[in-house]
């Protein structure tokens, strides 16, 4: 479990699972030979250079409230990808073992709405989704929303049991792409990966942070912005999104903390030659 303080801001990271076994297929450009050429690289890679990605919430702590970013699965849900399919794991123990209790979360901001973003927005009581966290409001961007309302869904119903249910509820709270959380936290629009991604934005006494979302999957993506993911919707548009921020944070005292980086999971954007790497 790791944490960070980015000024009066603090960050803890929730890890769900972590694997080795989606990045050969979310980025078929990260080849071990590829791998090899990025010394760096070393801690988000196997020992047979295959990419490993975590999947983890982020709870922030800013000016009194409790913020979930992005959660993860989820149990219990019917998936066509079988690792994840009806999954049991002990998130909800870990979340408590890290000192959070669901009903004290304010608000859980939502950088998309894939599978493994919203899982566990919901959890299954008396037959019924209801929402985990149930004293949040649920933060989406409105154009995500409009977007996956009527996109058709790869990995099953994830929409009817990880999103609606909000809506239903009526915790859910539809914002713009730059929207203001608190005095120190608000999205940065940075759409590709789906029409309506936002990363999240935390700034506090000077200090500064970037939760990226999936804007990037992998560090390697730091060296390589130009390869897209395969879950990308607008591959060209992500490649761009993703090239602006590189060079936007380069060199500067940004922490960016990767939604899927595998452990240190965060780091500093820094020149390596005419590319980029992440310093850690």
């Amino acid at each position: 479990m790791l944490k960070w303080r980015v000024g009066d801001v603090n960050i803890t990271q929730v890890v769900e699972l972590t694997t080795a076994s989606l990045g050969s297929y979310l980025l078929p450009q990260a080849t071990p030979e590829e791998m090899d050429r990025l010394p760096w690289i070393k801690p988000f890679v196997d020992e047979r250079r295959r990419l490993v990605l975590s999947i983890h919430a982020l709870v922030v702590e800013s000016g009194g409230e409790t913020l979930v970013v992005d959660t993860c699965i989820g149990n219990g849900k019917q998936r066509t990808y079988p690792a994840w399919n009806l999954m049991q794991r002990g998130f909800l123990d870990d979340f408590a073992a890290a000192g959070f209790a669901l009903d004290r979360v304010d608000k859980v901001m939502c950088t998309h709405m894939h599978v493994d973003h919203v899982g566990w927005n919901t959890r299954l009581v008396d037959g019924r989704w209801v929402p985990t966290f149930e004293n949040a409001d649920y933060l989406f961007a409105e154009q995500e929303w409009s977007h996956w309302c009527v996109e058709e869904q790869e990995y099953g119903p994830v929409i009817e049991d990880s999103v609606q249910p909000i809506f239903d509820a009526g915790k859910a709270v539809l914002v713009a792409q730059d929207h203001r959380v608190t005095d120190e936290i608000w999205f940065d629009p940075t759409p590709g990966h789906t029409p309506g991604h936002v990363s999240v934005h935390i700034a506090s006494r000077g200090e500064e942070a970037v939760i990226t979302g999936d804007m990037i999957h992998h560090p390697c993506q730091i060296a390589h912005p130009q390869w897209s993911s395969v879950a990308d919707t607008d591959p060209n548009q992500s490649a761009a999104t993703r090239s602006e921020f590189v060079q936007r944070y380069a060199d500067r005292p940004v922490l960016v903390i990767g939604t899927h980086f595998a452990a240190p999971t965060a780091g500093r954007i820094v020149r390596d030659g005419e590319a980029h790497r992440l310093d850690y």
